[in-house]
């Protein structure tokens, strides 16, 4: 069995690309950091450990609940 020849795909490919810009970086591909206030930061900290304390005590209450003899 032989492998398929996909020569035709790269000039194809080679086509569509102007060379005389293929070697610039383009600067679109770069992401934007990620800023978040200090408030925002804050309020989402206290909002999960909030959370977590809520679902801890959801947890002790249902086990309470079931411990019952």
């Amino acid at each position: 069995m032989a492998a398929a020849d996909d020569t035709y795909l790269d000039e194809a490919y080679d086509e569509g690309i102007d060379h005389a810009h293929a070697g610039e970086i383009v600067q679109w591909y770069a992401k934007r950091p990620v800023t978040v206030s200090t408030a925002a930061a804050t309020s989402s900290l206290v909002g999960a450990f909030a959370l977590g304390v809520l679902t801890t005590i959801g947890a002790l209450a249902v086990m309470r609940l079931y411990d019952r003899d």
